[in-house]
Order: structure tokens, then C-alpha cells, then sequence
């Protein structure tokens, strides 16, 4: 009981009103001279058609009132700044302030898009030195940096398959998705033109060599593939598979969202992957999360280099860079410009900083974190596939289950212990699943405090499952309508 009420504390302020519920006619924050040239209404100024007249007053308070309002928001905020933020298939590792510095560097941080060729050699340099870093870590031949967000980055590797098989004259019909793969894979596939075909996996959690045999026909152009998968399992066979899929045509598409796993350890091109995408906001340390911005680089073999999209940077032979239009077989553009090119110099600043050891230290690292929470908690909560895991491990809620407690349950208490939840009730091939990824980012110390807090909350369940079944208890809002916040949103204020 003392644990249960030390972990149950409430916070001193419990709500904090909106600003404008703050608002009090006369009150203001500035104290401005007074004008010294003729006052224009804004109807005057932007004429009548522009102006809203609905808009309602912006809200009157002090400059007290005003700072301490967003400091205090700004203390109720959990980031991977706060703590461990464990959420499995995401990757939200620790961002190096090394590369926030980087990125901010005058002539780096305030170039325009439209500047011209000879006056951002600086830019075009990042451009091409961040390519040729992911293509050797890849073990492939081009890179483009596009895609401005992983999703993005599948349906460009997909449309580069559709391209290539189109000028061969034999575009097909299908891709194949494993029931392990991300969940954005079968929107790529969709959007792109192509059909799903979904493949179960066996009971080891991996692609099943025979189900694919079966269906591996001359319709089908490709196979999507995570690797590791969604459970955090490295696909063994993978040169089995990518061998079946080339002999009969089609050719291989990795999801490198779980690239964390393998890098400085194994290069995707070298277990016979065709074309694949990297979350530089996962593997690469760049921000993550909010809403964006994101980065999804392309990695590809030679062959599907003509079909990148357009332009490409290029090395002159005079050491010069340059944008390259001239590109006849291109998908074209798949983003405004180049790139979010503050991630790309986040991301090159990471990959330097760490060098092919450091690199691989941290793969090493991430992959121990993870077996270690695995071999932690395994007697509490069901492992359904019982594999030494890579990047993330994966339980499910079968035995709380059983007392009425679900892994959105377990979710909300983990709250109470100072710790953002897991990923809850993904991936769907695990019913109930809770899904973790400490990442390499979490001490040992951290880890124990986290494994310590699901150790209790499992305890909790067995001797009193209502206490969980009411979490979180000390959040200054309790459990949401989470149905129907997400099908009724309240997104703006409006006075009663």
C-alpha cells in the first residue's frame, strides 16, 4: 500500500485554464508609445473581402500571467528529453544537441530553396555526402533524400518498382505484405497502383518459405518486407526468400523503419534487398514525432537508379555540385524542392559524430537494451514468440487478461511510474501486444526503473485489478473518451 500511494501522488496544480478563460478586459503585457502616424483599420488595409468577421478577440492578460501560463504546459510535457519513451517500432532515441547545433549554422540553417547552384555548394555538399553515407551503410548504389517522411519513402520505393517493371514491359499486378510488416505498407502498396497480397507468418513469427513459394507467381512484382519484422525478430531466411522472389521476377522491397537493429552489423543489399526506405527521425537521432518534419531517404541497386526521383545531386568531375533535371525515366518529384534538408543535416552530423564503430556500438547497444527487457519481464507478461529479439521486443496481455486488465490498461498505470507508455495493441499479429523499444539511448538504471514499474504493475493486477482498471491516478486529466475524442475532436475554444 505505501508503494501504491507513493506512486499515486497528485500534482500540485491539477488544471491550468486556456488563456483566453484568463482573459480580462484591460489587462496587457506591453506598454506601447503611442502612434505617431495615422491609425488604419484592417478593413482598410486588406479591403472588406479579406476581412473575417468572426474572429474573436485575442485575450487580454499581463506578461506575468502570460509566462507563467506556457511555462507551467510546458512542465507537463513527456519527451525523449523527460525520460524513456519506450514505444516499440518508432525508435524515439535521444536527439544529440551536437546536431541541433549543426543544423542551426548560419549559411546552413537560413539558405533558400531557390538559391543558386553556385552559391549553395555548402547544401549540396550535405545533399550528396548524407547519400553516400546511407548508400555504403546500406550496401546499395543510389540514395535519394525526397521523400519527406518514411510512408513517403515506401510509396516512392514501390512507384520505382511499378516504373521499372513497366519500362520491362511487364508491370504485374500484386505486392506481397507478411501479416509481420508495418502498418503503412498496404496504404503504400494500395496508393501506388498496385494490390495486397498478405502472407501469414509461421509460428516462429517469420516469413513462412513454402506459403511464399505458393504464392510468388509471375503477377506478382514484388514482396515488401520489414526486417526485423514487427516483432522485433530478424527474418533468418532472408536470402531465401529474396532468392525465390528474384526467381520468379519480382523483386524485394525492405521497410528500414527498423534499421536500428542492423546498422554497422548488416547491409540490406547484401541479403539481396532491391530498394528500401530509412526514418532518419528513427535510426538517425533526427526529431521525431509532432507532426513532422520527417525524412524517408530511397536506397536502391543500380538498376533502379534512372528511375529516382527528380533532380539528384551530383559531383562534377571539377569537384563542383549540381542539380541533375535531365533524368528521362524519373518517377519525377515526390516532394517540393529536395528534401527536409534540416533532418538530412541532422542526420549526417549523427552518422559522423559516431563513425562505422560508434555506428555500430549503438545497433549493439539498442539490440541489448531490448533482450534485457525481454529476459526481464518474460516470467510476468506472455512472450507469444519466444526468439531472441533485435531492436524491440514484444509481449502480449494474455495472462492480465484474464483478470479484465488490457494492455491500454497496463498503458494508463505505466503513466504513474514517471514512464510514457509502450506501443499498445500493435503488432496486430500479437493480440492484446505491448510492444517496447528502449533503444540504445536508455542506462541501465532506466531500464531497471522501467522493468521495476511493469514488474509492480503486474503484482498490482493479481492482488487488485480495479486499481489498474482506474489508472492513471495522478495525471491532471484521468481517463479520456478516447473513442470519442477521436471522432469528434474538439480542435478550437469558443466562449459559452
Amino acid at each position: 500500500m505505501e508503494n501504491r500511494i507513493r506512486q499515486a501522488r497528485p500534482h500540485v496544480t491539477r488544471n491550468e485554464d486556456l488563456i483566453f478563460e484568463r482573459s480580462s478586459p484591460g489587462k496587457s503585457g506591453v506598454d506601447l508609445p503611442p502612434l505617431d502616424v495615422p491609425s488604419v483599420s484592417s478593413a482598410e488595409l486588406l479591403g472588406e473581402q479579406f476581412q473575417r468577421a468572426d474572429v474573436e478577440g485575442f485575450p487580454e492578460v499581463s506578461e506575468p500571467e502570460v509566462v507563467r501560463h506556457f511555462t507551467r504546459l510546458s512542465t507537463w510535457n513527456y519527451g525523449v528529453d523527460t525520460g524513456l519513451y519506450p514505444l516499440g517500432s518508432c525508435t524515439m532515441k535521444y536527439n544529440p544537441r551536437i546536431n541541433e547545433a549543426v543544423a542551426h549554422l548560419e549559411g546552413l540553417a537560413t539558405d533558400h530553396p531557390y538559391t543558386p547552384e553556385s552559391l549553395a555548394q555548402g547544401c549540396l555538399k550535405v545533399f550528396h555526402q548524407t547519400a553516400r553515407c546511407l548508400a555504403e551503410i546500406t550496401g546499395m548504389d543510389a540514395v535519394s533524400l525526397q521523400p519527406a517522411a518514411g510512408a513517403q519513402g515506401e510509396l516512392t520505393g514501390i512507384l520505382l518498382i511499378r516504373a521499372c517493371l513497366a519500362d520491362r514491359g511487364n508491370p504485374r499486378k500484386y505486392i506481397l505484405v507478411p501479416d509481420s510488416a508495418h502498418g503503412t505498407n498496404p496504404a503504400s502498396v494500395t496508393i501506388s497502383g498496385y494490390e495486397v497480397r498478405k502472407i501469414k507468418s509461421h509460428a516462429r513469427g517469420c516469413v513462412d518459405l513454402a506459403k511464399l513459394d505458393r504464392v510468388m507467381t509471375e503477377e506478382v512484382a514484388g514482396l515488401m518486407l520489414t526486417n526485423p519484422n514487427t516483432l522485433g525478430i530478424f527474418e533468418t531466411q532472408i536470402r531465401e526468400i529474396a532468392n525465390l522472389v528474384h526467381a520468379k521476377g519480382g523483386l524485394v522491397y525492405m521497410d528500414g523503419a527498423n534499421m536500428n537493429a542492423l546498422v554497422g552489423v548488416a547491409r540490406p543489399a547484401d541479403f539481396g534487398v532491391d530498394v528500401m526506405h530509412l526514418n532518419l527521425h528513427k535510426t538517425f537521432s533526427t526529431p521525431h514525432g509532432g507532426g513532422g518534419p520527417g525524412s524517408g531517404p530511397v536506397a536502391v541497386r543500380r538498376f533502379l537508379e534512372p528511375y529516382l526521383p527528380t533532380p539528384t545531386v551530383e559531383r562534377a568531375a571539377n569537384g563542383t555540385y549540381r542539380l541533375d533535371y535531365d533524368r528521362p525515366k524519373s518517377i519525377g518529384r515526390v516532394r517540393a524542392f529536395y528534401g527536409n534538408f534540416g533532418m538530412l543535416v541532422r542526420a549526417l552530423a549523427y552518422i559522423v559524430a559516431n563513425g562505422p564503430e560508434g555506428l555500430r556500438q549503438t545497433t549493439e547497444d539498442a539490440v541489448l537494451n531490448a533482450n534485457y527487457v525481454m529476459s526481464r519481464l518474460k516470467d510476468v507478461y506472455e512472450l507469444p514468440y519466444a526468439e531472441t529479439c533485435m531492436h524491440e521486443c514484444v509481449f502480449s496481455d494474455h495472462r492480465q487478461a484474464a483478470r479484465g486488465v488490457r494492455t491500454m490498461d497496463i498503458a494508463k498505470r505505466l503513466i504513474d511510474y514517471g514512464f510514457h507508455p509502450y506501443t499498445t495493441a500493435f503488432p496486430l499479429i500479437v493480440p492484446g501486444a505491448l510492444m517496447i523499444e528502449p533503444t540504445e539511448s536508455a542506462s541501465k538504471a532506466e531500464l531497471d526503473a522501467f522493468i521495476e514499474a511493469m514488474r509492480a504493475i503486474a503484482k498490482e493486477i493479481e492482488e487488485d485489478p480495479q486499481f489498474v482498471l482506474q489508472a492513471p491516478h495522478t495525471t491532471r486529466v484521468t481517463r479520456l473518451d478516447e473513442a470519442t475524442a477521436a471522432r469528434k475532436p474538439i480542435l478550437r475554444w469558443k466562449p459559452e
